[in-house]
Protein backbone atom coordinates (compact mmCIF):
# COMPACT_ATOMS: atom_id res chain seq x y z
CA UNK A 1 0.00 0.00 0.00
CA UNK A 2 1.10 3.18 -0.79
CA UNK A 3 0.06 6.70 0.69
CA UNK A 4 1.52 9.56 2.09
CA UNK A 5 3.19 10.09 5.55
CA UNK A 6 5.31 12.80 6.67
CA UNK A 7 5.78 14.64 3.41
CA UNK A 8 7.28 11.01 2.02
CA UNK A 9 5.71 8.35 -0.16
CA UNK A 10 5.87 5.17 2.08
CA UNK A 11 5.43 1.33 1.40
CA UNK A 12 3.49 -1.11 3.15
CA UNK A 13 3.68 -4.95 2.53
CA UNK A 14 2.26 -6.03 -0.86
CA UNK A 15 -1.44 -6.41 -1.27
CA UNK A 16 -1.91 -5.06 2.37
CA UNK A 17 -5.26 -2.88 1.96
CA UNK A 18 -7.51 -2.23 5.20
CA UNK A 19 -11.28 -2.48 5.58
CA UNK A 20 -11.81 0.95 6.55
CA UNK A 21 -10.70 3.83 3.76
CA UNK A 22 -6.65 5.67 4.92
CA UNK A 23 -7.22 8.83 5.68
CA UNK A 24 -5.61 9.60 2.21
CA UNK A 25 -8.66 7.76 0.02
CA UNK A 26 -11.28 9.22 2.76
CA UNK A 27 -10.16 12.47 2.30
CA UNK A 28 -10.18 12.21 -1.71
CA UNK A 29 -13.76 10.86 -1.94
CA UNK A 30 -15.37 13.41 0.69
CA UNK A 31 -13.55 16.23 -2.30
CA UNK A 32 -15.40 13.78 -5.11
CA UNK A 33 -18.95 14.56 -3.61
CA UNK A 34 -18.22 17.91 -4.10
CA UNK A 35 -16.68 17.97 -7.53
CA UNK A 36 -19.62 15.14 -8.03
CA UNK A 37 -22.39 17.98 -6.86
CA UNK A 38 -20.76 21.22 -8.48
CA UNK A 39 -21.31 19.04 -11.69
CA UNK A 40 -24.70 18.32 -11.43
CA UNK A 41 -25.84 21.91 -10.46
CA UNK A 42 -23.67 22.89 -14.28
CA UNK A 43 -24.82 20.26 -16.10
CA UNK A 44 -28.70 21.36 -14.73
CA UNK A 45 -27.87 24.77 -15.70
CA UNK A 46 -26.49 24.59 -19.37
CA UNK A 47 -29.84 22.64 -19.65
CA UNK A 48 -31.93 25.07 -18.35
CA UNK A 49 -30.18 28.09 -19.57
CA UNK A 50 -28.80 26.93 -23.07
CA UNK A 51 -30.51 23.74 -23.62
CA UNK A 52 -27.49 22.05 -23.84
CA UNK A 53 -27.28 18.33 -22.32
CA UNK A 54 -23.81 15.86 -22.44
CA UNK A 55 -24.09 13.05 -24.87
CA UNK A 56 -21.31 11.11 -23.02
CA UNK A 57 -23.35 7.85 -22.30
CA UNK A 58 -21.89 4.24 -20.64
CA UNK A 59 -20.69 2.47 -23.43
CA UNK A 60 -18.97 5.28 -25.03
CA UNK A 61 -15.27 5.63 -24.21
CA UNK A 62 -12.89 7.44 -26.61
CA UNK A 63 -11.67 9.44 -24.05
CA UNK A 64 -10.30 6.61 -22.06
CA UNK A 65 -7.62 6.76 -25.30
CA UNK A 66 -6.06 10.26 -23.79
CA UNK A 67 -3.11 10.56 -21.60
CA UNK A 68 -5.18 10.85 -18.06
CA UNK A 69 -2.77 12.58 -15.77
CA UNK A 70 -3.66 12.12 -12.48
CA UNK A 71 -1.49 12.69 -8.71
CA UNK A 72 -0.61 10.73 -5.67
CA UNK A 73 -3.56 11.05 -3.92
CA UNK A 74 -6.09 10.10 -6.10
CA UNK A 75 -4.09 6.89 -8.06
CA UNK A 76 -3.64 5.92 -4.04
CA UNK A 77 -7.83 6.16 -3.98
CA UNK A 78 -8.08 3.92 -7.01
CA UNK A 79 -5.93 1.67 -6.32
CA UNK A 80 -6.88 1.09 -3.06
CA UNK A 81 -10.43 0.97 -4.57
CA UNK A 82 -8.89 -1.77 -6.68
CA UNK A 83 -7.87 -4.11 -3.70
CA UNK A 84 -10.73 -3.68 -1.90
CA UNK A 85 -13.08 -4.15 -4.43
CA UNK A 86 -11.82 -6.40 -7.30
CA UNK A 87 -11.31 -10.13 -7.36
CA UNK A 88 -8.29 -11.75 -7.90
CA UNK A 89 -8.78 -12.60 -11.63
CA UNK A 90 -10.18 -8.98 -11.83
CA UNK A 91 -6.34 -7.82 -10.72
CA UNK A 92 -5.10 -10.22 -12.80
CA UNK A 93 -6.84 -9.16 -15.99
CA UNK A 94 -6.06 -5.86 -14.70
CA UNK A 95 -2.32 -6.05 -14.02
CA UNK A 96 -2.04 -7.63 -17.83
CA UNK A 97 -3.74 -4.55 -19.76
CA UNK A 98 -1.83 -2.37 -17.58
CA UNK A 99 1.53 -3.97 -18.31
CA UNK A 100 0.47 -4.09 -22.12
CA UNK A 101 -0.26 -0.08 -21.68
CA UNK A 102 3.41 0.15 -20.59
CA UNK A 103 5.11 -1.72 -23.08
CA UNK A 104 2.87 0.09 -25.98
CA UNK A 105 4.19 3.47 -24.74
CA UNK A 106 8.01 2.27 -24.23
CA UNK A 107 7.47 1.03 -27.81
CA UNK A 108 6.63 4.71 -29.27
CA UNK A 109 8.79 6.57 -31.46
CA UNK A 110 11.55 8.00 -29.94
CA UNK A 111 11.36 5.96 -26.49
CA UNK A 112 13.82 3.55 -25.30
CA UNK A 113 12.09 0.74 -24.31
CA UNK A 114 12.52 -1.11 -21.11
CA UNK A 115 12.97 -4.60 -21.10
CA UNK A 116 11.58 -5.35 -17.89
CA UNK A 117 8.35 -3.64 -19.56
CA UNK A 118 7.95 -5.32 -22.74
CA UNK A 119 9.36 -8.73 -21.82
CA UNK A 120 6.26 -11.28 -23.14
CA UNK A 121 3.90 -8.46 -23.54
CA UNK A 122 1.93 -9.71 -27.16
CA UNK A 123 0.54 -6.12 -28.87
CA UNK A 124 -0.36 -8.00 -31.75
CA UNK A 125 -4.29 -7.00 -31.16
CA UNK A 126 -3.47 -4.38 -28.93
CA UNK A 127 -6.07 -1.26 -28.86
CA UNK A 128 -4.36 1.24 -26.57
CA UNK A 129 -6.57 2.41 -23.52
CA UNK A 130 -6.92 3.07 -20.38
CA UNK A 131 -6.25 0.07 -18.06
CA UNK A 132 -9.04 0.36 -15.78
CA UNK A 133 -11.55 0.12 -19.11
CA UNK A 134 -13.68 -3.10 -18.90
CA UNK A 135 -16.33 -3.62 -22.05
CA UNK A 136 -16.73 0.02 -22.71
CA UNK A 137 -17.00 1.35 -18.79
CA UNK A 138 -14.56 2.41 -16.52
CA UNK A 139 -14.47 -0.62 -13.54
CA UNK A 140 -13.17 1.77 -10.70
CA UNK A 141 -16.58 4.65 -11.88
CA UNK A 142 -16.91 5.73 -8.12
CA UNK A 143 -13.59 6.70 -7.60
CA UNK A 144 -12.49 7.95 -11.54
CA UNK A 145 -10.27 10.83 -11.12
CA UNK A 146 -11.76 14.50 -11.33
CA UNK A 147 -10.20 14.82 -15.20
CA UNK A 148 -12.07 12.08 -16.17
CA UNK A 149 -15.27 13.37 -13.90
CA UNK A 150 -15.28 16.32 -15.34
CA UNK A 151 -14.28 15.83 -19.02
CA UNK A 152 -18.19 16.13 -21.11
CA UNK A 153 -19.33 16.54 -24.35
CA UNK A 154 -22.34 17.57 -26.16
CA UNK A 155 -21.14 16.82 -29.47
CA UNK A 156 -21.58 13.04 -31.15
CA UNK A 157 -19.04 10.46 -29.93
CA UNK A 158 -18.11 10.32 -33.54
CA UNK A 159 -16.19 13.17 -33.09
CA UNK A 160 -14.38 12.02 -29.89
CA UNK A 161 -13.43 9.02 -32.72
CA UNK A 162 -11.66 11.49 -34.72
CA UNK A 163 -9.25 12.77 -32.11
CA UNK A 164 -7.60 8.97 -32.10
CA UNK A 165 -7.84 8.41 -35.57
CA UNK A 166 -6.33 11.67 -36.92
CA UNK A 167 -9.43 12.31 -38.95
CA UNK A 168 -8.43 16.14 -39.86
CA UNK A 169 -11.75 16.76 -41.81
CA UNK A 170 -13.85 15.86 -38.82
CA UNK A 171 -14.68 19.30 -35.71
CA UNK A 172 -13.25 19.54 -32.46
CA UNK A 173 -15.53 17.22 -30.05
CA UNK A 174 -17.99 20.24 -28.17
CA UNK A 175 -16.15 20.29 -24.99
CA UNK A 176 -18.35 21.30 -21.85
CA UNK A 177 -15.50 23.70 -20.72
CA UNK A 178 -17.87 25.10 -18.09
CA UNK A 179 -18.07 22.07 -16.30
CA UNK A 180 -14.11 22.19 -15.89
CA UNK A 181 -14.17 25.50 -14.37
CA UNK A 182 -16.88 24.43 -11.80
CA UNK A 183 -14.64 21.80 -10.73
CA UNK A 184 -11.11 23.33 -11.08
CA UNK A 185 -11.85 24.66 -7.25
CA UNK A 186 -12.02 20.81 -6.22
CA UNK A 187 -8.44 20.05 -7.92
CA UNK A 188 -7.22 23.09 -6.13
CA UNK A 189 -8.27 21.36 -2.67
CA UNK A 190 -6.46 18.22 -3.66
CA UNK A 191 -3.32 20.11 -4.68
CA UNK A 192 -3.19 21.98 -1.34
CA UNK A 193 -3.14 19.35 0.48
CA UNK A 194 -0.80 17.41 -1.24
CA UNK A 195 1.51 20.16 -0.90
CA UNK A 196 0.88 20.34 2.76
CA UNK A 197 2.04 17.43 3.25
CA UNK A 198 5.35 18.32 1.58
CA UNK A 199 5.42 16.89 -1.58
CA UNK A 200 6.12 19.14 -4.31
CA UNK A 201 3.07 18.62 -6.57
CA UNK A 202 4.08 18.99 -10.32
CA UNK A 203 6.22 16.02 -8.88
CA UNK A 204 3.10 14.24 -7.58
CA UNK A 205 1.37 13.86 -10.77
CA UNK A 206 1.82 10.90 -13.00
CA UNK A 207 0.24 9.11 -15.98
CA UNK A 208 -2.57 7.03 -14.44
CA UNK A 209 -1.32 3.57 -15.73
CA UNK A 210 2.15 4.54 -14.23
CA UNK A 211 0.84 5.29 -10.48
CA UNK A 212 -1.09 2.11 -10.77
CA UNK A 213 1.58 0.10 -11.40
CA UNK A 214 3.43 1.69 -8.55
CA UNK A 215 0.45 1.58 -6.05
CA UNK A 216 0.12 -1.87 -7.14
CA UNK A 217 3.53 -3.19 -6.73
CA UNK A 218 3.87 -4.72 -9.96
CA UNK A 219 7.22 -5.39 -10.91
CA UNK A 220 7.16 -3.63 -14.45
CA UNK A 221 6.21 -0.10 -12.79
CA UNK A 222 8.43 2.84 -13.91
CA UNK A 223 9.79 4.79 -10.60
CA UNK A 224 9.25 8.49 -11.86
Amino acid sequence: MNLIENGQLSTGPDGFVADVPTAQEAFVRSVYVSVDDAIACELDRLQSEEGIVPSCKKGCCHCCRHHILTDIAEVHTLAQYVKREFSEDQISELRIRTHQWHAWDNSRPGRTPLARVNEQVDLSNYVRTCPLLVEGACSVYPVRPVVCRAHLVSSHPQLCLAVHTRDSTAADPAVLKSVMVATSPFSQVIKDHIEHKGLNFPESQMLLPHGLALEMGWDFAIVL
